[in-house]
């Protein structure tokens, strides 16, 4: 799963029989920060996600089966909106606790 903001929805009349009655977000994903990084795609909304919100996302093959259509030509799906990021300060980043 990824971080990002949604930034918009996105409307397309005409499309792929298998994904009408599906939400289309703009997705901007984010770094640690809450920085842009990459460019924004489009993902199916399956948690009621609205602009301006901190999303977790997925990819691929996981997009597909979060939306319960394997066979859709889905690439992005956003699969939950984040409440709070909490990152503990006393840890480096690649390492274990020891």
């Amino acid at each position: 799963m990824k971080t990002g903001v949604i930034i918009g929805t996105v409307v397309a009349t005409r499309k792929d029989d298998r994904l009408v009655g599906k939400k289309l977000m703009l997705i901007q994903p984010v770094d640690m920060n809450n920085n842009p990084i990459g460019q924004p795609i489009v993902g199916v909304d399956t948690v009621g996600a609205g602009n301006g919100e901190l999303v977790l996302f997925c990819t691929g093959t996981a997009a597909r089966k979060a939306c319960d259509a394997p066979d859709a030509p889905i690439d992005g799906a956003v699969v939950g909106i984040i409440d709070q990021i909490d990152i503990a300060s006393n840890l480096e980043w690649g390492k274990r606790g020891e």
